[in-house]
């Protein structure tokens, strides 16, 4: 795959030679695995499940995993063009040649990519076509605890914490394979190891539910990993190329929520908590930042604000980070969870926009959630907000939750009024938004059984609340698509008569589903209607006395529980937190000897809540001690540095973007005190030369940085070739005078060279008249985008013919375009697949 990279979009999203990538010999490890991740690398690579397995495999000398995910569409065509297999990013290797692909499914709609990528991998789709030469194909992640939509496209899934069950199944996989065993014989044995859901071991009893065949196991378990502070945590996470979704170092700082939002899957199936130490969290902190040079730190977990020593971890992490211009983020905050003296702490460091989730405009409606959110509580939260200097809040809201009224849509209105009221006449530059999701019934929810708001009514009531905001020029309504979520809440409590649909409308081009312009309707709905699926069937309410098709798979949660949930939310009365409050008896844990649904696991070890504190140290009386302001001026410029490298191999495919952070990021891994600039958002100082184009090498490439404090210039070669990745060196450091203008070269000199003889004899006879011409004028878009043309003839200003190729000197004094450019005026047939240009001198103007 790697050898079409001339021939991709963003090919560095498929070099898999970032830093702390992981590359073993392939021949020399006892299983070997993909770690894929169904939707396109900068998605995938903010995914913090896929660094903790990716870490934890790969620390067992016996075991290779490596990551894929789902390419461009238009990288896809090029693949199928030649005829290439979809490969796994370290070593290339086809996924059909591994011992297993191993999915993370978190969410419905991407239900269709994960068909695309066995596809173009060359894998059967459904798991009945496999045979013993293919790869066991798994899934795991959230959306496992109702999978059955795509059961028929999976060999195995893994239901709950992948930490323990992945090396155990990788463990099993190796020992299977040295002794001969059969694919039905490997998968049997992995159905053995608690928390692995082998589908085609169960059948629809006709009656909606799902039995076991041959007098199988009833229940499938959920994974639970006891101790998160027994669990390695990875510090060395992979720096991507390019902006990820989420680019920060992620730290898991909890695992559960007991917060108890009835509508919320993930806090009824990843339960109990589990809190990490502050400790252990500290240690992961500074070695996480110090491995990756990241400058933005996130404390992830379902409830952030819930976490009992915040306050502690926060302060911790709080003078280094502000003395080194990381930003910490805060995500997953409920109203009142934090302070007004760690929201002081925060602004100092970053002023974003804020998030929140009332989740419903009115407090009955709050309460039938059990949100735990008061209006008196937000306006508090929202005014302090205010008063220490944020001015952008954003409020998430749900439509079609049960019971709502229209009374309910007038108060998110209202409000959205109330909060932007509690900033103060003085406000300025304020802007409140509120973003509107339609509620999906979540399977393992108290609302599992019930209706979902039809594709018509969600826009009645969309527009509804667009005309009410529009009068209002400081707020702003934002929305999720109708169609979205009509798919989703077809698929989240769907069953197996679906997979036909799913296939259908993969062949017929339903990909990346989950993205706004990807999103067709079409294709779904007319794979429905071949299958004979009646969709809106599955919007509907259910009977709670009926079968459901996730009945075998075991989140803890009580049936009891959910029923009892259901019914307290139809009263409107509030369950509290059990992490502080009294047991509830969902039926997950052990505690004071209750007995858990999970009765495999309980057998040998407790299932309970792990918490730091058994109350909130923010809700303890007292000032939180702030460290003291950094002494240095971050501003100061003592010194200027030239940094020359080269850029080959792997390398010529990254962009000028990409190298920003790159470098960034080294001088941070390489602890330099870089100089910042001013203003709201402090940034280093870096400055670039003229951008190389995409997959053009070079051994001359330059960019310019200042310190803040002197630094001996002969060892900053050495210090940052440690930190940089495959195929780019440090060649030399020369200190620049402060403040004098940076020269740019006016000449380039490249070196062209062929791989097949025919190619570089088809452009030798195309040059040849070229370079005989006076001029050679061809069409070229002006930067407004519009028709123009230029002479690229004065550009050439020698060529010297090689052994393989050519020596050409590019003259930049009238116009600077693209070498690439220039060659594919001389032939019309040139592209980098045929062609390696390297550029090997600049010349610069005189007295520079």
């Amino acid at each position: 795959m790697k050898a079409l990279l001339p021939l991709f979009s963003r090919p560095s999203h498929y070099l898999g030679t970032e830093i702390n990538s992981v590359h073993k010999d392939p021949a020399t490890v006892r299983a070997h695995v993909a770690l894929a991740f169904p939707d396109l690398y900068e998605v995938g690579m903010s995914y913090l499940g896929q660094k903790i397995l990716y870490d934890i495999v790969n620390a067992d000398d016996r075991f290779y995993a490596e990551r894929v995910f789902a390419p461009t569409e238009d990288v896809a065509a090029v693949l199928r063009e030649h005829g290439a297999p979809l490969a796994t990013l370290e070593s290339d290797t086809p996924l059909g040649s591994l011992h297993a692909v191993m999915f993370s499914v978190t969410h419905e709609l991407c239900y269709t990519n994960i068909l695309y990528m066995l596809d173009l991998a060359g894998i059967p789709l459904r798991a009945s076509e496999r045979g013993e030469g293919h790869p066991l194909v798994v899934a795991g992640g959230g959306c496992t605890f109702n999978a059955e939509p795509i059961a028929a496209f999976m060999d195995l899934m893994v239901l709950g914490d992948g930490e323990e069950v992945l090396p155990q199944m990788l463990g099993v996989m190796a020992q299977a394979r040295e002794e001969g065993v059969d694919r039905a014989g490997l998968i049997r044995r992995l159905s053995e190891l608690p928390g692995v859901y082998v589908p085609s071991y169960f059948e629809d009893d006709g009656s909606g539910a799902m039995r076991p065949v041959a007098g199988g196991a009833a229940r499938v378990e959920k994974r639970v990993v006891a101790d998160m502070n027994r669990t390695t945590f990875p510090t060395r996470q992979i720096v991507p190329f390019g902006k990820p979704v989420h680019d920060r170092f992620s730290v898991e700082i909890a695992r559960g929520c007991t917060r108890g939002c009835r509508f919320c899957q993930a806090g009824m199936i990843y339960r109990p908590v589990r809190e990490r130490e502050v400790d252990v969290l500290a240690s992961i902190i500074g070695q996480g930042l110090a491995d990756t040079g990241s400058e933005e730190l996130s404390f992830l977990s379902l409830s952030t604000g819930d976490f009992s020593a915040l306050e502690a971890l926060f302060l911790s992490s709080y003078s280094h980070c502000r003395q080194e211009q990381v930003s910490i983020s805060l995500p997953s905050l409920r109203v009142g969870s934090v302070s007004e003296d760690l929201m002081r702490l925060m602004g100092k460091i970053r002023h974003t926009g804020m998030t929140l989730a009332p989740e419903a405009g009115t407090q009955r409606l709050r309460d039938v959630i059990n949100k735990g959110v008061t209006e008196e509580a937000l306006l508090d939260h929202t005014g302090k907000a205010f008063r220490l200097g944020w001015q952008q809040v954003k409020l998430y809201f749900m439509i079609g939750l049960p019971t709502e009224t229209a009374e309910d849509l007038d108060g998110i209105l209202d409000l959205c009024l109330k909060v932007a009221a509690s900033a103060g006449r003085g406000a300025k530059r304020l802007q409140i938004t509120a973003a509107v999701s339609p509620f999906v019934p979540k399977p393992h929810t108290p609302f599992q059984w019930e209706r979902q708001i039809s594709m018509a009514e969600i826009e009645e009531r969309l527009g509804y609340l667009r005309g009410i905001f529009r009068p209002y020029r400081k707020l702003k309504l934002k929305w999720h698509h109708s169609h979205m979520t009509w798919l989703e809440g077809v698929f989240s409590r769907g069953d197996r008569r679906l997979a036909p649909a799913v296939e259908g409308a993969y062949r017929k081009g339903a990909l990346f589903t989950s993205w706004t312009d990807h999103l067709r309707l079409e294709p779904w709905l007319e794979a429905f209607a071949e299958a004979g699926v009646d969709a809106e069937s599955y919007l509907a309410a259910r009977d709670p006395e009926q079968p459901l098709p996730w009945d075998h798979l075991t989140s803890g949660v009580s049936r009891k529980f959910l029923l009892t949930e259901r019914r307290r939310a139809l009263d409107g009365a509030i369950t509290p937190d059990c992490r502080y409050d009294s047991c509830r008896a969902c039926g997950v844990c052990t505690l004071d000897g209750r007995p858990s649904e999970l009765a495999g696991q309980a057998a040998d070890h407790d299932i309970v809540p792990v918490i730091n504190r058994a109350t909130r140290d923010q809700e303890e009386p007292g000032e939180v001690e702030e460290a003291p302001a950094p002494s240095v001026d971050l501003q100061h410029k003592e010194q200027r540095f030239r940094l020359w490298y080269s850029k080959t191999g792997p390398a010529m495919y990254l962009s000028q973007l990409e190298l920003q952070r790159i470098f960034e990021r080294a001088f941070r891994r390489a602890r330099l005190p870089l100089a910042f600039s001013g203003g709201f958002h402090p940034i280093p100082l870096l400055s670039f030369a003229r951008a190389l184009p995409v997959g053009v090498g070079s051994v001359c490439e330059w960019m310019d940085f200042f310190v803040r404090e002197r630094l001996d210039v002969e060892g900053l070669p050495a210090l940052l070739n440690a930190e940089l990745p495959h195929g780019m060196r440090a060649s030399r450091v020369d200190e620049l005078p402060c403040q004098r203008r940076a020269p740019i070269s006016n000449r380039e000199r490249f070196t062209l060279s062929f791989a097949r003889a025919e190619d570089g004899e088809r452009f030798a006879q195309r040059l040849a008249p070229f370079l005989e011409a006076q001029e050679w004028k061809v069409p070229k878009l002006t930067k407004k985008g519009e028709p123009g043309e230029v002479d690229v003839r004065p550009m050439v200003r020698t060529v010297e013919r090689t052994d393989d190729g050519y020596v050409i000197d590019f003259d930049w004094q009238a116009l600077y375009v693209s070498p690439v450019f220039v060659l594919q005026a001389v032939d019309g047939g040139f592209s980098l697949l045929q062609g390696r240009l390297v550029k090997t001198a600049q010349f610069f103007e005189a007295g520079e």
